[in-house]
């Protein structure tokens, strides 16, 4: 049986994946807090749910499917105070991350879902295509379109390389 203390465990996995995802923090935090908001009001099915952690990237992966969907609403920040966790990166690890963010953000959505699940949050293959909705065979081959895409881009290489069929 879930309970809300184990809920609320998967905030920081939950918060890092939105982070990365929506590449902006105010967003991410807002679907962060709409996730849990919709996970709470389904709380009667916890006990039914074999993976919170897949059931949690579900319904985040399906808010975020709609939120793009939406038409966006322009939005004013009202905190900017809220601190970051200090890190103190070297000028090239800061320039290399840019530069990541930057290919991540070039990749179609679907090719990077699945990747940032499969990478950042360290998820099987089958948890991925549980929370996504899509077959194992979908998630793999996103999955690597995804990684020689980005591998791509950051060589510099601005068309994909054309994977060689194999019969």
């Amino acid at each position: 049986m879930q309970d809300d203390a184990s809920l609320l465990s998967w905030v920081p996995r939950l918060r890092r994946y939105s982070r990365a995802l929506v590449n902006n923090r105010d967003d991410a935090d807002d679907l962060v807090q709409d996730t849990l908001e919709r996970a709470w009001a389904k709380s009667n099915l916890w006990g039914g749910v074999a993976d919170m952690r897949a059931w949690l990237f579900s319904i985040m992966h399906n808010l975020h499917v709609d939120g793009v969907r939406r038409p966006r609403l322009h939005t004013v920040t009202m905190d900017d105070d809220t601190p970051e966790v200090p890190v103190a990166p070297t000028q090239t690890d800061r320039l290399a991350v840019l530069d990541l963010q930057a290919a991540l953000d070039l990749l179609p959505v679907e090719q990077k879902e699945v990747l940032l699940l499969v990478t950042l949050e360290d998820m099987a293959y089958a948890d991925v295509a549980q929370a996504l909705g899509i077959p194992i065979g979908t998630v793999m081959s996103r999955l690597s379109r995804g990684r020689e895409r980005l591998r791509g881009l950051m060589e510099g290489r601005a068309e994909p390389v054309r994977l060689k069929v194999v019969k």
